[in-house]
């Protein structure tokens, strides 16, 4: 989801980010200093989040993992703290603060990109997320068009695979999942040249 900066007017600190969050009770992200409110989305960026936060859901039901929306707020480093669509975190949750508001293991994380954040997200935060050991899995699904891109991180690295089709299936080995592409976009309608646009 893009964050916006509402122009505040001095550097923060990680104190006073979290101390403001709190008593605002609005979701920002903190990066570097800057801290920027979460803007609402979409219908349509709204239910692909719901329905990968349901097909997960679904498939890891007795499995040692869970699936978490876009309310659980990570902590990059110590200086950057982010709010993905969703995220998967297996085993025991790792918090890092005593109030356990924020986490710092997820091996999956997600987000829904629209025209003006797909830059910001496939770039920018797609390094942040990236520099956490914990995370095998980085999504980013486009809501204007059937594309999906996901980065596995292998032995050499990170793999980027993408998903065009409807009828694709994205296989997660790692906490036994496989998603759907067409589940993800269940009811989500852009035309007949809707894949690859």
């Amino acid at each position: 989801m893009m964050a916006t900066n509402p122009n505040y007017p001095h550097k923060w600190t990680v104190e006073e980010y979290l101390a403001y969050e709190e008593e605002s009770g609005i979701r920002h992200e903190y990066i570097d200093g800057e801290i920027y409110a979460m803007t609402g989305g979409t219908p349509d960026h709204s239910g692909i989040a719901a329905n990968g936060v349901g097909e997960l859901r679904s498939q890891l039901r007795g499995k040692p993992c869970r699936v978490f929306t876009s309310d659980l707020k990570v902590k990059v480093s110590e200086i950057k703290y982010l709010y993905p669509d969703f995220s998967v975190i297996c085993g025991d949750i790792q918090f890092a603060d005593e109030k356990q508001i924020m986490v710092t293991n997820p091996i999956l994380v997600a987000e829904v990109v629209s025209d003006s954040s797909e830059k910001y997200d496939k770039i920018t935060e797609n390094e942040y997320y990236r520099s956490l050991s914990s995370l095998v899995y980085y999504l980013i699904i486009d809501q204007s068009r059937v594309h999906i891109q996901l980065y596995t991180l292998q032995d050499k690295g990170w793999l980027l695979q993408e998903f065009t089709r409807r009828e694709q299936l994205i296989t997660l080995d790692v906490i036994d999942v496989t998603l759907s592409v067409d589940e993800i976009y269940l009811d989500v309608e852009f035309g007949d040249n809707e894949e690859g646009k």
